[in-house]
């Protein structure tokens, strides 16, 4: 197959690219640094491709940026891959998003629509935090790391980019089951875990959100359900840098 996949330069797209290219198939990175404009289209060429896998992301926390960033992403790839005769749109979302559309979520709860409105056949997979994002959603105060009072259940994320490219390696399938991480823990129990492993302990303030998108990560709403597939790669194992793509079912 010939897999697009945009965003392939970040942290699951990047797994993604290396995952499909191990399976035999041949993969065409769409990014900035690959002179790709996924919003304006411009350098955009799908001729050829099977499918495309979106990981695209955006660095903005405002509702009505992030909102405009995937709408408008999602129907740039809906013209070229209609123009192109693409027949599978494979979209990476977030759990809980529509249930919690603030911020960031707005704009992945947009996305969500967006594709299952949209002219191609699709499939939304919907995954928890990575392991990653404790560190990334860190803020450094003195001596002292801050993160969002938050409850998840976070996954590997080259597992989610194994189960990408298994979706789009297969017929248009809607709504996929949820990916979720083996455990639930605090995003300041995942930090402090992840910095002690690295060699540099912190010292971690949980910091409670205000307004609905707080309560919304404080009260369980971006946890997995009861029908999610659960991930078998523990932070630990994470940690210890053992194989990240295989995808224990739960």
């Amino acid at each position: 197959m010939r897999i697009a996949i945009a965003g392939g330069t970040g942290t699951v797209g990047a797994h993604a690219v290396r995952l499909a290219e191990e399976a035999g198939h041949e993969t065409i990175v769409l990014s900035r640094a690959n002179g790709v404009d996924l919003v304006l289209g411009r350098g955009l060429d799908l001729t050829g491709v099977d499918a495309v896998i979106d990981v695209s992301g955006t660095s903005t926390t405002s509702a009505s940026k992030a909102t405009g960033f995937f709408e408008a992403v999602t129907s740039t790839l809906h013209r070229a891959e209609r123009e192109a005769g693409v027949g599978h749109h494979v979209a990476l979302s977030i759990v809980g998003a529509a249930a919690a559309p603030h911020g960031y979520y707005a704009g992945k709860a947009a996305q969500e629509r967006a594709v299952a409105a949209g002219p191609v056949p699709w499939t939304i997979l919907r995954a928890t935090q990575f392991f990653e994002f404790a560190e990334q959603v860190a803020v450094p105060l003195g001596a002292w790391r801050i993160v969002p009072a938050m409850r998840s259940q976070p996954v590997a994320a080259a597992s989610v980019a194994a189960r990408l490219v298994r979706l789009a390696e297969h017929a248009p399938a809607g709504d996929a089951p949820d990916l979720a991480g083996p455990a639930e823990m605090r995003m300041a129990e995942l930090l402090r875990r992840v910095s002690a492993a690295r060699g540099r302990p912190a010292r971690v303030i949980e910091l409670p959100l205000p307004g609905g998108f707080g309560r919304a990560l404080r009260n369980g709403a971006v946890l997995p359900g009861p029908d999610a597939q659960l991930d078998g790669v523990s932070v630990d194992e994470w940690l210890g840098e053992v194989p990240q793509a295989s995808e224990g079912q739960g």
